[in-house]
Protein backbone atom coordinates (compact mmCIF):
# COMPACT_ATOMS: atom_id res chain seq x y z
CA UNK A 1 0.00 0.00 0.00
CA UNK A 2 1.42 3.35 -1.11
CA UNK A 3 1.15 5.68 1.90
CA UNK A 4 1.55 8.80 -0.27
CA UNK A 5 -1.40 7.73 -2.45
CA UNK A 6 -3.57 7.25 0.64
CA UNK A 7 -2.59 10.63 2.10
CA UNK A 8 -3.22 12.46 -1.17
CA UNK A 9 -6.59 10.71 -1.57
CA UNK A 10 -7.54 11.94 1.89
CA UNK A 11 -6.12 15.43 1.33
CA UNK A 12 -9.31 17.06 -0.09
CA UNK A 13 -11.35 15.79 2.87
CA UNK A 14 -8.74 16.95 5.35
CA UNK A 15 -8.59 20.39 3.70
CA UNK A 16 -12.36 20.83 3.94
CA UNK A 17 -12.36 19.59 7.54
CA UNK A 18 -9.64 22.06 8.55
CA UNK A 19 -11.34 24.95 6.76
CA UNK A 20 -14.63 24.25 8.49
CA UNK A 21 -13.24 23.75 11.99
CA UNK A 22 -10.15 25.93 12.13
CA UNK A 23 -11.02 28.75 9.76
CA UNK A 24 -14.78 28.45 10.43
CA UNK A 25 -15.36 28.86 6.70
CA UNK A 26 -18.84 28.44 5.21
CA UNK A 27 -19.59 25.03 3.70
CA UNK A 28 -19.91 26.32 0.13
CA UNK A 29 -16.56 28.16 0.23
CA UNK A 30 -14.79 25.23 1.87
CA UNK A 31 -16.39 22.89 -0.67
CA UNK A 32 -15.13 24.97 -3.61
CA UNK A 33 -11.59 24.89 -2.25
CA UNK A 34 -11.96 21.15 -1.64
CA UNK A 35 -13.08 20.70 -5.25
CA UNK A 36 -10.02 22.58 -6.53
CA UNK A 37 -7.71 20.47 -4.35
CA UNK A 38 -9.43 17.30 -5.62
CA UNK A 39 -8.97 18.43 -9.23
CA UNK A 40 -5.27 19.10 -8.70
CA UNK A 41 -4.61 15.82 -6.89
CA UNK A 42 -6.52 13.76 -9.46
CA UNK A 43 -4.75 15.53 -12.34
CA UNK A 44 -1.19 15.90 -11.11
CA UNK A 45 -0.77 12.73 -9.06
CA UNK A 46 -3.40 10.26 -10.24
CA UNK A 47 -2.87 11.18 -13.91
CA UNK A 48 -6.49 11.95 -14.79
CA UNK A 49 -6.93 14.08 -17.95
CA UNK A 50 -8.50 17.51 -17.27
CA UNK A 51 -11.34 16.78 -19.73
CA UNK A 52 -12.36 13.74 -17.65
CA UNK A 53 -12.21 15.75 -14.43
CA UNK A 54 -14.43 18.52 -15.78
CA UNK A 55 -16.97 16.09 -17.25
CA UNK A 56 -17.03 14.11 -14.01
CA UNK A 57 -17.60 17.33 -12.08
CA UNK A 58 -20.45 18.32 -14.37
CA UNK A 59 -22.00 14.88 -14.07
CA UNK A 60 -21.82 15.26 -10.29
CA UNK A 61 -23.61 18.61 -10.47
CA UNK A 62 -26.39 17.05 -12.57
CA UNK A 63 -26.62 14.15 -10.11
CA UNK A 64 -27.04 16.70 -7.31
CA UNK A 65 -30.21 18.15 -8.83
CA UNK A 66 -32.58 16.16 -6.56
CA UNK A 67 -31.13 17.96 -3.53
CA UNK A 68 -29.76 21.16 -5.11
CA UNK A 69 -33.03 22.15 -6.76
CA UNK A 70 -34.96 20.74 -3.80
CA UNK A 71 -33.13 23.21 -1.56
CA UNK A 72 -34.16 26.03 -3.88
CA UNK A 73 -37.84 25.09 -4.18
CA UNK A 74 -38.31 24.21 -0.50
CA UNK A 75 -36.74 27.51 0.61
CA UNK A 76 -38.99 29.42 -1.78
CA UNK A 77 -42.04 27.68 -0.33
CA UNK A 78 -40.97 28.28 3.28
CA UNK A 79 -40.20 31.97 2.68
CA UNK A 80 -43.63 32.43 1.11
CA UNK A 81 -45.30 30.64 4.06
CA UNK A 82 -43.37 32.82 6.50
CA UNK A 83 -44.31 36.06 4.77
CA UNK A 84 -48.01 35.16 4.51
CA UNK A 85 -48.22 34.13 8.17
CA UNK A 86 -48.73 30.42 7.40
CA UNK A 87 -45.75 29.31 9.50
CA UNK A 88 -46.88 31.53 12.39
CA UNK A 89 -50.26 29.79 12.24
CA UNK A 90 -48.60 26.35 12.37
CA UNK A 91 -46.46 27.50 15.30
CA UNK A 92 -49.59 28.63 17.18
CA UNK A 93 -51.07 25.16 16.75
CA UNK A 94 -47.93 23.36 17.93
CA UNK A 95 -47.76 25.49 21.08
CA UNK A 96 -51.16 24.25 22.24
CA UNK A 97 -50.50 20.52 22.03
CA UNK A 98 -49.75 18.67 25.29
CA UNK A 99 -48.07 21.60 27.09
CA UNK A 100 -48.76 19.98 30.48
CA UNK A 101 -46.78 16.80 29.71
CA UNK A 102 -43.12 17.63 29.13
CA UNK A 103 -42.12 14.20 27.83
CA UNK A 104 -44.99 13.87 25.36
CA UNK A 105 -44.44 17.46 24.29
CA UNK A 106 -40.79 16.73 23.50
CA UNK A 107 -41.78 13.70 21.41
CA UNK A 108 -44.57 15.49 19.52
CA UNK A 109 -42.71 18.72 18.79
CA UNK A 110 -39.22 17.43 18.04
CA UNK A 111 -39.70 13.88 16.74
CA UNK A 112 -43.20 14.19 15.27
CA UNK A 113 -43.32 17.74 13.90
CA UNK A 114 -39.55 17.79 13.40
CA UNK A 115 -39.62 14.73 11.14
CA UNK A 116 -42.73 15.98 9.35
CA UNK A 117 -41.23 19.43 8.72
CA UNK A 118 -37.95 17.96 7.45
CA UNK A 119 -39.84 15.58 5.16
CA UNK A 120 -41.85 18.44 3.64
CA UNK A 121 -38.78 20.57 2.96
CA UNK A 122 -39.07 22.87 5.97
CA UNK A 123 -36.24 23.50 8.44
CA UNK A 124 -36.85 22.23 11.99
CA UNK A 125 -33.80 24.05 13.35
CA UNK A 126 -35.30 27.36 12.24
CA UNK A 127 -38.95 26.80 13.12
CA UNK A 128 -38.90 24.76 16.35
CA UNK A 129 -36.40 26.56 18.67
CA UNK A 130 -38.67 29.61 19.21
CA UNK A 131 -41.53 27.25 20.02
CA UNK A 132 -39.46 25.34 22.56
CA UNK A 133 -38.37 28.62 24.16
CA UNK A 134 -41.98 29.84 24.32
CA UNK A 135 -42.98 26.60 26.03
CA UNK A 136 -40.55 27.35 28.85
CA UNK A 137 -37.49 25.31 27.88
CA UNK A 138 -33.97 26.67 28.26
CA UNK A 139 -32.19 28.08 25.23
CA UNK A 140 -29.77 25.11 25.45
CA UNK A 141 -32.64 22.61 25.08
CA UNK A 142 -34.37 24.79 22.46
CA UNK A 143 -31.25 24.58 20.29
CA UNK A 144 -30.33 20.93 20.89
CA UNK A 145 -33.64 19.07 20.55
CA UNK A 146 -34.79 20.39 17.14
CA UNK A 147 -31.34 19.52 15.76
CA UNK A 148 -31.47 15.92 16.93
CA UNK A 149 -35.20 15.15 16.74
CA UNK A 150 -35.41 14.23 13.05
CA UNK A 151 -31.90 12.73 12.78
CA UNK A 152 -33.03 9.10 12.80
CA UNK A 153 -35.20 9.62 9.72
CA UNK A 154 -32.91 12.14 8.02
CA UNK A 155 -32.64 9.61 5.17
CA UNK A 156 -36.27 10.42 4.36
CA UNK A 157 -35.96 14.21 4.61
CA UNK A 158 -37.01 16.38 1.65
CA UNK A 159 -39.45 13.68 0.48
CA UNK A 160 -36.77 10.98 0.58
CA UNK A 161 -34.07 12.74 -1.44
CA UNK A 162 -31.13 11.01 0.36
CA UNK A 163 -32.46 7.50 -0.26
CA UNK A 164 -33.39 8.38 -3.86
CA UNK A 165 -29.86 9.64 -4.54
CA UNK A 166 -28.44 6.51 -2.91
CA UNK A 167 -30.59 4.36 -5.20
CA UNK A 168 -29.36 6.19 -8.29
CA UNK A 169 -25.73 5.82 -7.21
CA UNK A 170 -25.95 2.05 -6.71
CA UNK A 171 -28.22 1.48 -9.70
CA UNK A 172 -30.98 -0.20 -7.69
CA UNK A 173 -34.72 0.56 -7.28
CA UNK A 174 -35.60 2.90 -4.42
CA UNK A 175 -37.75 0.28 -2.69
CA UNK A 176 -34.92 -2.26 -2.76
CA UNK A 177 -32.29 -0.02 -1.21
CA UNK A 178 -34.84 1.51 1.15
CA UNK A 179 -35.05 -1.78 3.03
CA UNK A 180 -31.39 -1.51 4.02
CA UNK A 181 -32.04 1.85 5.69
CA UNK A 182 -35.43 0.94 7.15
CA UNK A 183 -34.17 -2.02 9.18
CA UNK A 184 -32.08 0.36 11.31
CA UNK A 185 -34.96 2.74 12.01
CA UNK A 186 -36.80 1.17 14.99
CA UNK A 187 -33.63 1.02 17.08
CA UNK A 188 -32.04 4.29 15.94
CA UNK A 189 -35.25 6.34 16.23
CA UNK A 190 -35.79 4.96 19.74
CA UNK A 191 -32.21 5.89 20.65
CA UNK A 192 -32.90 9.42 19.36
CA UNK A 193 -36.01 9.71 21.53
CA UNK A 194 -34.12 8.49 24.61
CA UNK A 195 -31.19 10.78 23.77
CA UNK A 196 -33.47 13.82 23.77
CA UNK A 197 -34.81 12.94 27.20
CA UNK A 198 -31.24 12.50 28.46
CA UNK A 199 -30.29 15.96 27.16
CA UNK A 200 -33.24 17.55 28.98
CA UNK A 201 -33.23 15.67 32.30
CA UNK A 202 -30.45 13.07 32.20
CA UNK A 203 -31.24 9.54 33.45
CA UNK A 204 -34.10 10.64 35.70
CA UNK A 205 -36.15 11.89 32.75
CA UNK A 206 -35.12 8.86 30.67
CA UNK A 207 -36.61 6.62 33.35
CA UNK A 208 -39.83 8.64 33.56
CA UNK A 209 -40.19 8.87 29.80
CA UNK A 210 -39.17 5.36 28.80
CA UNK A 211 -42.64 4.31 27.59
CA UNK A 212 -43.41 7.44 25.48
CA UNK A 213 -39.88 7.29 24.02
CA UNK A 214 -40.31 3.63 23.08
CA UNK A 215 -43.73 4.30 21.56
CA UNK A 216 -42.41 7.24 19.54
CA UNK A 217 -39.20 5.60 18.37
CA UNK A 218 -40.71 2.24 17.52
CA UNK A 219 -43.73 3.73 15.76
CA UNK A 220 -41.49 5.91 13.57
CA UNK A 221 -39.16 2.98 12.90
CA UNK A 222 -41.80 0.44 11.98
CA UNK A 223 -43.66 2.96 9.85
CA UNK A 224 -40.40 3.34 7.89
CA UNK A 225 -40.30 -0.42 7.36
CA UNK A 226 -43.99 -0.46 6.40
CA UNK A 227 -43.69 2.41 3.93
CA UNK A 228 -40.81 0.61 2.24
CA UNK A 229 -42.88 -2.58 2.05
CA UNK A 230 -45.75 -0.83 0.25
CA UNK A 231 -43.45 1.06 -2.11
CA UNK A 232 -43.97 4.55 -0.66
CA UNK A 233 -40.40 5.27 0.45
CA UNK A 234 -40.41 8.95 -0.50
CA UNK A 235 -43.35 9.64 1.85
CA UNK A 236 -41.77 7.83 4.80
CA UNK A 237 -40.87 11.01 6.69
CA UNK A 238 -44.39 12.40 6.30
CA UNK A 239 -46.02 9.17 7.50
CA UNK A 240 -43.53 8.66 10.36
CA UNK A 241 -43.90 12.22 11.63
CA UNK A 242 -47.69 11.99 11.59
CA UNK A 243 -47.49 8.51 13.13
CA UNK A 244 -45.51 9.76 16.12
CA UNK A 245 -47.96 12.62 16.69
CA UNK A 246 -50.96 10.28 16.53
CA UNK A 247 -49.26 7.73 18.80
CA UNK A 248 -48.56 10.39 21.42
CA UNK A 249 -52.15 11.68 21.24
CA UNK A 250 -53.40 8.12 21.83
CA UNK A 251 -51.01 7.86 24.74
CA UNK A 252 -52.41 11.06 26.27
CA UNK A 253 -55.97 9.77 25.87
CA UNK A 254 -55.03 6.42 27.43
CA UNK A 255 -53.37 8.20 30.36
CA UNK A 256 -56.37 10.57 30.64
CA UNK A 257 -54.25 13.68 30.17
CA UNK A 258 -55.38 16.88 28.35
CA UNK A 259 -54.55 17.03 24.65
CA UNK A 260 -54.52 20.81 24.25
CA UNK A 261 -53.95 23.92 26.35
CA UNK A 262 -54.19 27.39 24.85
CA UNK A 263 -52.81 29.26 27.86
CA UNK A 264 -49.33 29.46 26.29
CA UNK A 265 -50.55 31.45 23.28
CA UNK A 266 -49.39 35.05 22.98
CA UNK A 267 -51.17 37.97 21.35
CA UNK A 268 -49.13 37.30 18.21
CA UNK A 269 -50.32 33.69 18.18
CA UNK A 270 -53.96 34.75 18.52
CA UNK A 271 -53.45 37.22 15.69
CA UNK A 272 -51.97 34.44 13.52
CA UNK A 273 -55.01 32.25 14.21
CA UNK A 274 -57.38 35.07 13.29
CA UNK A 275 -55.49 36.01 10.16
CA UNK A 276 -55.29 32.56 8.56
CA UNK A 277 -57.29 29.35 9.07
CA UNK A 278 -55.14 26.26 9.58
CA UNK A 279 -56.21 24.56 6.36
CA UNK A 280 -55.12 27.58 4.35
CA UNK A 281 -51.82 27.82 6.25
CA UNK A 282 -50.85 24.23 5.48
CA UNK A 283 -52.35 24.19 1.97
CA UNK A 284 -48.92 24.00 0.25
CA UNK A 285 -48.10 20.87 2.25
CA UNK A 286 -51.54 19.33 1.68
CA UNK A 287 -51.24 19.86 -2.07
CA UNK A 288 -47.66 18.57 -2.06
CA UNK A 289 -48.64 15.42 -0.16
CA UNK A 290 -51.48 14.76 -2.62
CA UNK A 291 -49.21 15.01 -5.65
CA UNK A 292 -46.44 13.02 -3.95
CA UNK A 293 -48.88 10.20 -3.24
CA UNK A 294 -50.18 10.24 -6.82
CA UNK A 295 -46.72 9.88 -8.39
CA UNK A 296 -45.48 7.28 -5.88
CA UNK A 297 -48.46 4.97 -5.34
CA UNK A 298 -47.55 1.68 -7.07
CA UNK A 299 -51.18 0.92 -7.93
CA UNK A 300 -51.45 4.06 -10.07
CA UNK A 301 -49.84 4.47 -13.52
CA UNK A 302 -48.10 7.77 -12.69
CA UNK A 303 -45.07 6.23 -10.95
CA UNK A 304 -44.14 4.07 -13.94
CA UNK A 305 -44.77 7.00 -16.26
CA UNK A 306 -42.77 9.64 -14.38
CA UNK A 307 -40.01 7.39 -13.01
CA UNK A 308 -39.28 5.09 -15.95
CA UNK A 309 -41.04 6.19 -19.15
CA UNK A 310 -40.11 9.86 -18.68
CA UNK A 311 -36.73 9.17 -17.07
CA UNK A 312 -35.05 11.90 -19.19
CA UNK A 313 -31.50 10.43 -19.18
CA UNK A 314 -28.62 12.85 -19.67
CA UNK A 315 -25.43 11.16 -20.85
CA UNK A 316 -22.27 12.96 -19.76
CA UNK A 317 -20.22 9.92 -18.80
CA UNK A 318 -20.52 7.04 -21.34
CA UNK A 319 -22.70 4.14 -20.13
CA UNK A 320 -23.57 6.07 -16.94
CA UNK A 321 -26.42 8.40 -17.83
CA UNK A 322 -27.98 10.54 -15.12
CA UNK A 323 -31.77 10.21 -15.09
CA UNK A 324 -33.33 13.62 -14.44
CA UNK A 325 -36.92 12.34 -13.92
CA UNK A 326 -38.22 15.91 -13.74
CA UNK A 327 -41.90 15.01 -13.35
CA UNK A 328 -41.21 12.52 -10.55
CA UNK A 329 -38.79 14.59 -8.50
CA UNK A 330 -40.01 16.13 -5.24
CA UNK A 331 -38.61 19.55 -6.17
CA UNK A 332 -40.93 19.73 -9.19
CA UNK A 333 -44.00 19.01 -7.07
CA UNK A 334 -42.88 21.43 -4.33
CA UNK A 335 -42.81 24.15 -6.97
CA UNK A 336 -46.20 23.04 -8.34
CA UNK A 337 -47.74 22.95 -4.85
CA UNK A 338 -46.37 26.42 -4.11
CA UNK A 339 -47.93 27.84 -7.28
CA UNK A 340 -51.25 26.05 -6.66
CA UNK A 341 -51.35 27.39 -3.09
CA UNK A 342 -50.96 31.03 -4.14
CA UNK A 343 -54.73 31.63 -4.59
CA UNK A 344 -55.30 30.04 -1.15
CA UNK A 345 -52.56 31.89 0.77
CA UNK A 346 -53.36 35.11 -1.13
CA UNK A 347 -49.95 36.80 -0.70
CA UNK A 348 -49.78 40.53 -1.35
CA UNK A 349 -47.38 41.96 -3.90
CA UNK A 350 -45.14 43.08 -1.03
CA UNK A 351 -45.13 39.59 0.51
CA UNK A 352 -44.26 38.02 -2.82
CA UNK A 353 -41.46 40.53 -3.27
CA UNK A 354 -40.04 39.87 0.19
CA UNK A 355 -40.21 36.11 -0.37
CA UNK A 356 -38.29 36.37 -3.64
CA UNK A 357 -35.81 38.79 -2.10
CA UNK A 358 -35.04 36.38 0.76
CA UNK A 359 -34.87 33.46 -1.67
CA UNK A 360 -32.39 35.17 -3.97
CA UNK A 361 -30.24 36.11 -0.97
CA UNK A 362 -30.27 32.80 0.92
CA UNK A 363 -30.81 29.99 -1.60
CA UNK A 364 -27.70 30.14 -3.86
CA UNK A 365 -25.08 29.26 -1.22
CA UNK A 366 -26.65 26.06 0.13
CA UNK A 367 -27.35 25.05 -3.47
CA UNK A 368 -23.70 25.58 -4.34
CA UNK A 369 -22.55 23.63 -1.27
CA UNK A 370 -24.67 20.66 -2.27
CA UNK A 371 -23.55 20.70 -5.92
CA UNK A 372 -19.84 21.08 -5.20
CA UNK A 373 -19.67 18.08 -2.85
CA UNK A 374 -21.32 15.94 -5.50
CA UNK A 375 -18.70 17.17 -7.98
CA UNK A 376 -15.94 16.16 -5.54
CA UNK A 377 -17.50 12.71 -5.13
CA UNK A 378 -17.65 12.14 -8.87
CA UNK A 379 -14.00 13.13 -9.32
CA UNK A 380 -13.09 10.59 -6.62
CA UNK A 381 -15.13 7.91 -8.41
CA UNK A 382 -13.67 8.55 -11.88
CA UNK A 383 -10.09 9.54 -11.01
CA UNK A 384 -7.40 7.67 -12.90
CA UNK A 385 -9.55 7.02 -15.95
CA UNK A 386 -8.28 7.80 -19.44
CA UNK A 387 -10.04 9.67 -22.21
CA UNK A 388 -11.88 6.43 -23.07
CA UNK A 389 -13.31 6.40 -19.49
CA UNK A 390 -11.51 3.13 -18.77
CA UNK A 391 -9.42 2.56 -15.62
CA UNK A 392 -6.20 0.90 -16.72
CA UNK A 393 -4.51 0.95 -13.31
CA UNK A 394 -6.56 0.69 -10.09
CA UNK A 395 -3.74 2.35 -8.15
CA UNK A 396 -4.63 5.60 -9.96
CA UNK A 397 -8.19 5.63 -8.66
CA UNK A 398 -8.70 7.47 -5.37
CA UNK A 399 -11.65 5.29 -4.32
CA UNK A 400 -9.71 2.09 -5.04
CA UNK A 401 -6.75 3.42 -3.05
CA UNK A 402 -8.90 4.28 -0.03
CA UNK A 403 -10.84 1.00 -0.29
CA UNK A 404 -7.64 -1.04 -0.29
CA UNK A 405 -6.29 0.96 2.63
CA UNK A 406 -9.55 0.58 4.58
CA UNK A 407 -9.74 -3.15 3.93
CA UNK A 408 -6.11 -3.55 4.98
CA UNK A 409 -6.47 -1.41 8.11
CA UNK A 410 -9.83 -2.65 9.40
CA UNK A 411 -10.46 -5.95 7.62
CA UNK A 412 -13.70 -7.62 8.71
CA UNK A 413 -14.30 -4.83 11.21
CA UNK A 414 -14.85 -2.22 8.48
CA UNK A 415 -18.67 -2.18 9.04
CA UNK A 416 -17.92 -0.81 12.53
CA UNK A 417 -16.05 2.11 10.98
CA UNK A 418 -18.40 2.92 8.08
CA UNK A 419 -21.07 4.78 10.14
CA UNK A 420 -18.38 6.99 11.68
CA UNK A 421 -16.98 7.76 8.22
CA UNK A 422 -20.51 8.74 7.22
CA UNK A 423 -20.79 10.89 10.33
CA UNK A 424 -17.52 12.64 9.42
CA UNK A 425 -18.68 13.20 5.82
CA UNK A 426 -22.04 14.49 7.05
CA UNK A 427 -20.25 16.87 9.39
CA UNK A 428 -17.98 18.10 6.60
CA UNK A 429 -20.63 18.50 3.89
CA UNK A 430 -23.56 19.41 6.15
CA UNK A 431 -25.80 16.97 4.28
CA UNK A 432 -26.54 13.25 4.41
CA UNK A 433 -27.14 13.28 0.67
CA UNK A 434 -23.72 14.79 -0.04
CA UNK A 435 -22.13 12.29 2.33
CA UNK A 436 -23.84 9.46 0.44
CA UNK A 437 -22.45 10.82 -2.83
CA UNK A 438 -18.97 11.12 -1.33
CA UNK A 439 -18.68 7.67 0.26
CA UNK A 440 -20.99 5.13 -1.39
CA UNK A 441 -18.48 3.97 -4.00
CA UNK A 442 -15.83 3.57 -1.29
CA UNK A 443 -18.12 1.46 0.90
CA UNK A 444 -19.20 -0.79 -1.96
CA UNK A 445 -15.61 -1.35 -3.06
CA UNK A 446 -14.31 -2.02 0.44
CA UNK A 447 -17.22 -4.32 1.32
CA UNK A 448 -16.55 -6.38 -1.79
CA UNK A 449 -12.94 -6.89 -0.71
CA UNK A 450 -13.89 -8.15 2.76
CA UNK A 451 -16.96 -10.14 1.70
CA UNK A 452 -19.53 -7.88 3.37
CA UNK A 453 -22.94 -6.75 2.07
CA UNK A 454 -22.01 -3.47 0.42
CA UNK A 455 -25.48 -1.93 0.31
CA UNK A 456 -25.96 -2.48 4.04
CA UNK A 457 -22.56 -1.02 4.91
CA UNK A 458 -23.22 2.00 2.71
CA UNK A 459 -26.69 2.44 4.24
CA UNK A 460 -25.21 2.36 7.75
CA UNK A 461 -22.81 5.09 6.66
CA UNK A 462 -25.77 7.13 5.41
CA UNK A 463 -27.45 6.83 8.80
CA UNK A 464 -24.22 7.96 10.45
CA UNK A 465 -24.25 10.98 8.13
CA UNK A 466 -27.81 11.75 9.19
CA UNK A 467 -26.74 11.64 12.84
CA UNK A 468 -24.17 14.33 12.04
CA UNK A 469 -27.00 16.89 11.87
CA UNK A 470 -26.84 17.37 15.63
CA UNK A 471 -23.14 18.25 15.50
CA UNK A 472 -23.27 20.32 12.33
CA UNK A 473 -22.02 23.84 13.20
CA UNK A 474 -24.20 25.38 10.48
CA UNK A 475 -27.40 23.74 11.74
CA UNK A 476 -26.70 24.47 15.39
CA UNK A 477 -25.89 28.07 14.54
CA UNK A 478 -29.12 28.28 12.54
CA UNK A 479 -31.03 27.09 15.62
CA UNK A 480 -29.17 29.56 17.84
CA UNK A 481 -29.85 32.46 15.48
CA UNK A 482 -33.57 31.71 15.41
CA UNK A 483 -33.78 32.53 19.15
CA UNK A 484 -31.05 35.19 19.17
CA UNK A 485 -28.57 33.02 21.11
CA UNK A 486 -25.62 33.03 18.70
CA UNK A 487 -22.59 31.59 20.50
CA UNK A 488 -24.49 29.10 22.64
CA UNK A 489 -24.19 26.42 19.96
CA UNK A 490 -20.63 25.71 21.15
CA UNK A 491 -21.86 24.51 24.56
CA UNK A 492 -24.64 22.53 22.89
CA UNK A 493 -22.15 20.83 20.58
CA UNK A 494 -20.15 19.45 23.50
CA UNK A 495 -23.21 17.57 24.76
CA UNK A 496 -24.75 16.54 21.46
CA UNK A 497 -21.39 15.24 20.25
CA UNK A 498 -21.46 12.57 22.99
CA UNK A 499 -25.07 11.63 22.16
CA UNK A 500 -24.36 11.33 18.43
CA UNK A 501 -21.23 9.25 19.03
CA UNK A 502 -23.15 6.80 21.24
CA UNK A 503 -26.05 6.41 18.80
CA UNK A 504 -23.63 6.00 15.89
CA UNK A 505 -21.95 3.23 17.91
CA UNK A 506 -25.31 1.45 18.12
CA UNK A 507 -25.67 1.79 14.34
CA UNK A 508 -22.12 0.45 13.88
CA UNK A 509 -22.85 -2.63 16.02
CA UNK A 510 -26.00 -3.36 14.03
CA UNK A 511 -24.07 -2.98 10.78
CA UNK A 512 -21.39 -5.36 12.04
CA UNK A 513 -23.97 -8.00 12.95
CA UNK A 514 -25.87 -7.77 9.64
CA UNK A 515 -23.02 -7.16 7.19
CA UNK A 516 -21.86 -10.76 6.77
Amino acid sequence: MNLLSVLLSLLPILVVFILLLWRRMAADSAGLIGWIVTLLVAWLYFQTPPAILLKASFSGVVASFPITIMVATSLLQIFLMVETGAIARVVALIKTIAPKDQIVQIMIVNVGFGTLLAAMGATPVSILPPIMLALGYSSFVAIALPAIGYDALCTYALLGVPVVVFASMVGKPVNEVGSYFARFMPVISTCIALGMLWIVGRWKLVGRGLLPALLSGLSAGFIAIGMNAIGMVTLTGVAAGLGVIVMMLFYLVAMRKPLRNRSFLTDADHAAETRLPLWRAISPWLILTLFAVLVNLPSLPFYELTFNTWAMPVTIIPAASEKVRLFWQAYFWILVSTVFALPILKPSRKQLGESLKKWLKRAPRPMLASAVFFAVAYIFNHSGKGLDWQLADASHNMIAVLANASASAFGKFYPLIAPYLGMLAGFISGSETSAIAMLTALHLSTAEKIGAIGLLVAAASGIGAGLASVISPAKLQNASASIDRIGEEASVLRVTFVVSMVITAVCALMAMIWAF
